[in-house]
This record gives C-alpha cells, sequence and structure tokens, in this order.
C-alpha cells in the first residue's frame, strides 16, 4: 500500500511550482502563494506532526501540512505544486520516516532543498528500525516518548533558526509536554486494570499505544500484515482472526477507519455479532481537533471499551 511518488507525477509539480514562482506576484497574493507567511517555515508531512509544530512553535512559525485530512491516504499521495514550491522554501521539515512518508524525500530531492534540516520521528525515536523478528512499526505518533523526543528536538532546531524565540519554544514544550504525561499516565492507568488483555486490530496503527496500556494483541500478524499493504487475506486467517471474537479471546477490536474494505467489513461484523465494542483510530488528525484532544479521545474510547461502558 505505500505508493512512492511517481517520477512523472514529480517531473510534472516540479514544472508546476516553478510557474507559481513565476506567477506569485501578479496572483491574489499571501493566501495564494505558502512561501509569503510570516514565521519559520515548516513543512510537516502529515497534520499530527503539522500540529504538533504549531504548539511548540506558537505564532512564531508558519506550517503547511501535506496530508491534511483523513480523506487523504499518506501511502498513496502524489505531488502537487503547491507542496513543491512550500518544500523548496521550508526552513524545518518534519517526516515520519520509517518508510511510511519516503514522497517528502522525493519532493526534497526534487525541489533542491539542501538547507533545510529535517526532522525524522522514526530516527528520533531511537528504536531499531531493521528488527531481527517481525516488521517496524512506523506508526510513531501514537508512541508518546517518540513524541516527547521530538518537542525536544523541535524546541532545538527553532531555536536555532530563530534564536529570538528561544524561549517562547521552551515554554510552549512544557505545556505540551506536560499533556503528553497526562497521556502516558492514563497509559498506565489502562494498563493497571487491564494488563495482558487480549485486543484485535485491523492495521498496526495503534500499536504502541496498545502496548503501552498493556494489552496484547492477538490478531494473527498476516492479517494485519496483508490490510497494511493493500493485499487479499489468506481465507484461513481471515477465519482465524473473525474467531478472535466469537471465541472471547479479545475485549476489542481497534478499527482503523482510514483503510476500510471489504475484509475489514467481515472482522467489524463478527465483532458486533460477538458484542465486542469496537474503537475506532485514524492515521491523520481529524477535522477540528489537535494532536492531545485527538490522543485523549483515543485512550479514552479504548478505556471504555475495555470497562464495558
Amino acid at each position: 500500500m505505500k505508493k512512492l511518488l511517481t517520477l512523472t507525477a514529480l517531473a510534472a509539480a516540479t514544472a508546476l511550482a516553478l510557474s507559481g514562482c513565476a506567477s506569485a506576484s501578479t496572483d491574489a497574493g499571501a493566501t495564494d502563494d505558502p512561501t509569503n507567511e510570516s514565521g519559520v517555515r515548516i513543512v510537516a508531512s502529515t497534520n499530527v506532526y503539522g500540529d504538533i509544530a504549531e504548539q511548540i512553535g506558537g505564532d512564531r512559525v508558519s506550517v503547511t501540512s501535506i496530508i491534511d485530512s483523513p480523506d487523504k491516504d499518506p501511502h498513496e499521495y502524489e505531488a502537487d505544486a503547491r507542496t513543491q514550491l512550500s518544500l523548496s522554501k521550508a526552513q524545518l521539515v518534519i517526516e515520519n520516516g520509517g518508510g511510511y512518508d519516503d514522497f517528502v524525500d522525493t519532493m526534497l530531492s526534487a525541489a533542491d532543498n539542501k538547507i533545510a534540516p529535517v526532522l525524522n520521528a522514526a530516527d528520533i525515536s531511537g528504536y531499531d528500525e531493521e528488527p531481527a523478528e517481525g516488521e517496524f512499526n512506523e506508526h510513531m505518533w501514537y508512541d508518546f516518548p517518540t513524541v516527547q523526543k521530538l518537542s525536544d528536538e523541535l524546541v532545538n532546531q527553532l531555536s536555532a533558526i530563530d534564536p529570538e524565540g528561544a524561549e517562547t519554544y521552551e515554554k510552549n514544550a512544557e505545556t505540551f509536554d506536560s499533556q503528553l504525561a497526562a497521556l502516558e499516565q492514563q497509559e498506565k492507568d489502562i494498563k493497571a486494570s487491564f494488563d495482558q488483555t487480549g485486543v484485535a486490530i485491523t492495521e498496526p496503527v495503534p500499536l504502541y499505544m496498545l502496548e503501552a496500556a498493556g494489552l496484547v494483541n492477538k490478531t494473527p500478524d498476516a492479517f494485519s500484515e496483508a490490510i497494511e499493504e493493500g493485499t487479499d487475506v489468506p481465507a484461513d486467517v481471515l477465519k482465524q482472526t473473525q474467531e478472535l471474537f466469537s471465541s472471547g479471546q479479545v475485549k476489542a477490536l481497534v478499527y482503523n477507519e482510514q483503510t476500510a474494505g471489504a475484509q475489514t467489513e467481515l472482522v467489524l461484523k463478527a465483532a458486533k455479532d460477538a458484542g465486542v465494542p469496537v474503537v475506532p483510530v485514524t492515521e491523520t488528525l481529524p477535522d477540528g481537533t489537535d494532536y492531545v484532544s485527538w490522543m485523549t479521545t483515543n485512550l479514552n474510547a479504548l478505556q471504555g471499551a475495555l470497562s464495558g461502558k
């Protein structure tokens, strides 16, 4: 499912970006030109990282998020002229890494932006990106220790770019970090009540959160890997997954709403038929919320499902 940027699309976007540069002075103005905004110019691969950057940067930054809606699939993104132009002028870039948003590096190469520092969450995490067993879980924003490290790096990089704002960045980070600590405490509270409780997933998206909460993923690896890669789930694996609910092995299904399909719908039906609560999650930030509120909602939903509320 991880579809890299095509050379044709990239070339077209680059040409359009150059055209956009030429016409910026005669078009509508600042709102039509992402490079015309005030503050440190940050480009983030998704609105998750864009929101985190805004939390730390406040009104001293202007942020462009490439994937800015749950309706857009990060795995299938193709370049457009506006994004290409934003990246070419970025002073700081934030990407997830780990193979999740390779289009950012591809577009940076085309933009020939060799100056802007790039914060890669997977690298910042310190986790082994080539584990001896299993596959690397690249969904770093569900891992609060990694987000904490990213917050620290944002303060460092923004303070280097904009020294006059250093105190602001540090204060904003203190507030954000205290909110992260509250989220981690909620994970510990769930673990205290439900340690080693079985749950099912459709994709590995929320696994860092589930593991931190002491929950055990009972889903066959072959199921979640097939769904993530957009391939068919073998019939016997689908049956094993459906039986998790009828046999009472799991107390909740954590369901990625952004990759619903025929086989995930069958699993969803099996959960509902067995009376197993469903906790919906997404990969990108829902409209009208921020990172901390979003994660609080996810944890509240998980805690409520496990408690039977």
